[in-house]
């Protein structure tokens, strides 16, 4: 078996590392925080995870918290009518065939290092930075780096022709809050879409204090809803996401009349751009590391899909590795592991997430029309996001777009 090393402990790297511990490798894991920074910091993610990715942990038997993680039954679209009204002009939901989960990375990420070392896996903490890359790449077999910031990260070439944009494309922001009022019918992801303005979007999760809501704030670069860099206090911050719902979206709004911060941790703020880098990175020695989720495949979360790309990477790596059997982990191999992901996968989400980040073309309008008055359109939209792949058959493409109307009758 292999010695391998991660840098990173979120998502992508933990789980890769404890399913390769399960294979028998000898794995060390290199976290820049201890479990108890994770559990006592600052919130990192909204994690919304859909079923085709909460699968990876269930295969690996991670699945710690699903039962006491609320369910996400379904996703309800928004959008306000343009004479402002407040009417809404696209109002529709529908259930996911099967449910979502979000649990706080606060919670996950200690409890899978506690798990690591108990399992026999090796947890260093340390701020690694080249010369600790030199240091572990002569020491070990293959080297990943899952880290999503740093001077490491910045090792990896970004692709510009995976990467259409070059700036950030929304100014971003997290409220975990309790004392919502449920949605009625079923738990749901709530996205709404302003146009000129910026997305919002709320879901039941899993956090250190129990059960609460993640509210998910994307407010285009400049306009009104970017409007964090003042805030300086976590009850300004709340009440910053409580002026944007009043303002943009009432129907929203009424249900946060009694929300409070789940903590003052519970919040957070901030922008990137999205980028995709090349996958090998070469160190001052000439030794090699492959790069996985953020640090390869950084998103937007307007779509949600960061820690779904993170597991479905790392049981794409796991593979690569158990088909790699004794065979070097040079750079034919690093770079296969990642382009399998990508043409099978990660060039769909990474398309799709780009293209929600401009105004949606006219075929898109007709189809999240359509979805006022056809279950079959609104159906099929709410489960692509457990499989992105779909929306190239049907939504990404005029063509496509017109064909499918027709097909199902629905009117546009």
């Amino acid at each position: 078996m292999s010695k391998i090393l991660i840098v990173g402990g979120g998502q992508g790297g933990l789980q890769l590392a404890l399913g390769l511990l399960q294979d028998g490798h000898d794995v060390t894991v290199v976290s820049n925080r201890t479990p108890d920074d994770i559990r006592t910091g600052r919130v990192m993610s909204s994690q919304c995870m859909f079923d085709a990715a909460l699968q990876t942990e269930r295969d690996l038997g991670l699945n710690e918290w699903e039962g006491e993680c609320p369910p996400i039954e379904g996703i309800s679209l928004a959008v306000p009518a343009p004479d402002g009204s407040g009417n809404k002009a696209i109002d529709w939901a529908s259930r996911l065939d099967r449910y979502a989960q979000s649990v706080d990375q606060r919670v996950k990420m200690p409890g899978w290092m506690d798990r690591f070392e108990r399992e026999g896996g090796r947890l260093l903490i340390h701020d690694a930075g080249v010369d600790d890359l030199e240091d572990y790449a002569r020491e070990n077999d293959l080297v990943v780096v899952a880290a999503g910031k740093g001077e490491i990260v910045r090792l990896f070439e970004r692709d510009p022709e995976r990467s259409p944009y070059d700036q950030p494309m929304r100014a971003l922001a997290l409220t975990y809050v309790t004392g919502m009022t449920p949605r009625p019918d079923y738990s749901a992801v709530c996205f709404n879409l302003v146009p000129t303005v910026g997305e919002y979007f709320v879901f039941p999760a899993l956090t250190t204090s129990g059960p609460c809501e993640i509210m998910v704030f994307e407010g285009v670069p400049g306009g009104p809803m970017d409007c964090w860099a003042d805030v300086t206090t976590p009850q300004e911050h709340l009440a910053k996401s409580k002026w944007i719902l009043e303002t943009f979206m009432p129907w929203e709004a009424e249900r946060c009349h009694d929300i409070r911060l789940t903590d003052d941790n519970g919040i957070l703020a901030g922008r990137f751009p999205p980028t995709v880098r090349k996958p090998v990175a070469r160190l001052p020695s000439g030794a090699l590391v492959l790069g996985m989720a953020d640090a390869v495949m950084l998103n937007d979360p307007i779509t949600g899909q960061g820690s779904n790309n993170a597991a479905k990477m790392a049981t794409a790596y796991h593979e690569a590795i158990r088909r790699q059997g004794d065979g070097p982990f040079d750079r034919a191999f690093m770079e296969r592991a990642f382009e399998d992901f990508w043409q099978g996968y990660g060039q769909f989400v990474t398309t799709w997430t780009n293209a929600l980040l401009s105004p949606p073309p006219e075929h898109v309008l007709k189809l999240l029309m359509a979805g006022n008055g056809s279950p079959e359109v609104a159906h099929r939209f709410v489960n692509g996001f457990d499989n992105p792949v779909d929306y190239f058959d049907w939504f990404m493409f005029p063509d496509k777009a017109e064909a499918y109307l027709a097909e199902v009758g629905a009117a546009a």
